[in-house]
């Protein structure tokens, strides 16, 4: 009987702890993650507003897609996925702390034939504009975030580093073109060295060739949007002086041609002329 009694007792300690452990409360850690955590159910993660652009760019930097690296600051935590995000995390115990996403790749900043930035566009919303950081790839020994910025409002900026860059020609452009986008590549090239295009005509054929291979997104509203405000003049004396200059490269434009001995078909010179033009132009904006 005593046995029975103090195998009693001890059922109904055991059972006393399990009771308080039921009542007690389990604090969770602050999320970490957030986006980038596929243990999440999906209703908890941080909704993007776009779907990542494709993995591109210098090849060995590949083998980068897929994992994520993070910087804790003060009570902030950044998290750096390359070709996919960059989320922010704050780290308290508040029932509403801080997740946001910063930016989701979007396009290489390139200058130069060099990869100098990574772009990540398309984050939260902050005020009337979305959040977008840059990352730089700079060397260092392991892959690591090592800093992180706001040098303007909701505008970010991130240092990671890698041994992956260390090498001088690591960050070129021209290796991770097709032979195709090369070839385009050589033609402009050539043509601006004979002088048979602009700097400007240089410019676009470039953005062209990048955008092809995938480096940049096209902006296509962007670029009506500056056809738009080209064709605008405020005043006619502007629009004179823009004719002018226009005309001037025109007139180089023909004369390289001719060295190269190639025929030129334009409009005929007759009522050509500047003046003869802004008085046109003059006569339609008065009536």
């Amino acid at each position: 009987m005593a046995a029975a009694r103090l195998l009693a007792a001890a059922l109904g300690a055991a059972l006393g702890l399990f009771a308080a452990a039921g009542k007690m409360k389990i604090v969770e850690e602050p999320n970490t993650f957030g986006l980038n955590n596929p243990f999440l159910p999906q209703t908890n993660r941080l909704q993007p507003k776009v779907s990542p652009s494709a993995v591109s760019g210098p090849a060995h930097l590949f083998r980068l897609a897929g994992k994520c690296f993070s910087f804790v600051e003060s009570t902030y935590k950044y998290e750096f996925c390359p070709f996919h995000n960059v989320t922010q995390h704050e780290q308290t115990f508040r029932w509403n702390a801080y997740s946001g996403i910063l930016g989701i790749w979007h396009e290489w900043e390139i200058e130069n034939n060099t990869f100098v930035g990574m772009w990540m566009r398309e984050g939260d919303s902050c005020e009337t504009k979305s959040r977008q950081t840059k990352v730089h790839l700079v060397c260092g020994k392991s892959n690591k975030l090592a800093y992180v910025s706001e040098p303007s409002t909701c505008v970010y900026s991130l240092t990671f580093e890698t041994p992956l860059v260390c090498h001088p020609h690591s960050l070129l452009v021209y290796p991770t073109l097709t032979e195709a986008l090369q070839r385009k590549w050589d033609e402009a090239e050539q043509l601006l060295y004979d002088e048979l295009i602009t700097d400007q005509g240089y410019k676009k054929i470039m953005k062209e060739i990048f955008e092809e291979a995938g480096l940049l997104k096209a902006t296509e509203e962007k670029e009506v949007e500056n056809k738009k405000i080209s064709l605008e003049f405020e005043t006619v004396e502007k629009c004179n002086k823009e004719y002018k200059q226009l005309s001037k490269e025109l007139k180089k434009l023909q004369d390289l041609l001719s060295q190269h001995g190639i025929q030129y078909k334009g409009i005929s010179a007759e009522n050509t002329s500047v003046e003869h033009r802004s008085q046109k132009l003059a006569t339609a904006v008065t009536t």
